[in-house]
């Protein structure tokens, strides 16, 4: 005879990342991840936390330091710096990338395609080269 378990319902990918990012974004300081386990409820394992700093470590959304016998860490992304992060993984696992992206800017809503295109305008003015359309509209003396 077997007996059920009660689980929780099983959470939605990227959510404790998210989460443990959050709780990283209070601190002040660079924490441990004692301390976020705490910020988080204490419901997770220690273990999975750490677990979960160390993938968010090894995508760049946070860093960490010896401190004693453990580490402290410290949020380098952002929610916004993940999602980046996790359409570039997308984008790079694909073998087409000219296609991936013109159907993605065809399929934006117009406001973002438009809020895209502005952006990237952006970028190639803060990028440095001489003879960009930003470049040349700032002139020189």
């Amino acid at each position: 005879m077997t007996t059920s378990r009660h689980r929780t319902p099983r959470r939605a990918q990227g959510e404790l990342e998210a989460q443990v990012l959050a709780a990283l974004r209070t601190a002040e300081d660079p924490v441990s991840a004692g301390w976020v386990r705490d910020r988080m409820g204490g419901d997770l394992a220690y273990t999975t936390v750490v677990t979960i700093l160390a993938r968010l470590q090894a995508k760049d959304a946070v860093t960490r330091r010896r401190e004693g016998r453990s580490f402290v860490w410290t949020p380098v992304a952002d929610e916004a710096g993940l999602a980046a992060f996790k359409m570039r993984k997308v984008l790079d696992a694909e073998a087409d990338r000219e296609a991936v992206l013109a159907s993605f800017v065809t399929s934006l809503p117009e406001g973002d395609e438009r809020l895209l295109r502005d952006l990237l305008r952006r970028a190639e003015g803060t990028t440095g080269d001489e003879g960009t359309a930003a470049g040349d509209e700032e002139g020189t003396d």
